[in-house]
């Protein structure tokens, strides 16, 4: 299997997701299905991957060309561990996978919270676009009625 198509499967597989989790009523079984199949299958095929690239299953030089040299000390060490398709695909399946579960956070949140799916969706769909952009818009949004429902704060 090429690196596109474990690109392409992991990008479907994440905008589906994110569709049930925006669209769909939010019952519980929707709840466990978007975080298990949707959070847990991404965490899964990034551990996958990253077994490929350490493996040197895949790419002849997954990981820098010619041994790579990749850290995450450095801006030249991370841009050696993307040098590569393989490297690029891990690094996206990590965002997807991160993106999602803030993204369920989010919509949990709200509707704890009693947020419209209306005010949820724009922030969900920021989420899906640009994750931590999404999530200061949704720390913006919930400030007022998370400090309403947590009361008067004790003085000890």
């Amino acid at each position: 299997m090429s690196w596109d198509t474990i690109f392409s499967i992991a990008n479907g597989w994440a905008l589906l997701m994110w569709i049930v989790l925006i669209a769909l009523p939010r019952t519980q079984l929707v709840q466990t299905f978007v975080f298990y199949a949707g959070v847990g299958l991404l965490c899964f095929a990034y551990v996958l991957t990253m077994g490929l690239v350490l493996g040197d299953f895949v790419d002849p030089a997954p990981v820098g060309e010619g041994g790579g040299g990749g850290t995450f000390t450095s801006i030249a060490g991370v841009r050696a561990l993307f040098a590569s398709d393989g490297g690029i695909v891990i690094g996206w399946i990590h965002y997807l996978a991160f993106d999602l579960f803030a993204g369920i956070w989010i919509a949990k949140d709200a509707d704890h919270k009693h947020f419209s799916r209306l005010v949820q969706a724009p922030v969900l769909l920021l989420t899906f676009m640009a994750g931590p952009a999404g999530l200061l818009l949704w720390f913006l949004i919930r400030e007022r009625r998370a400090r309403a429902s947590a009361g008067p704060r004790r003085v000890n």
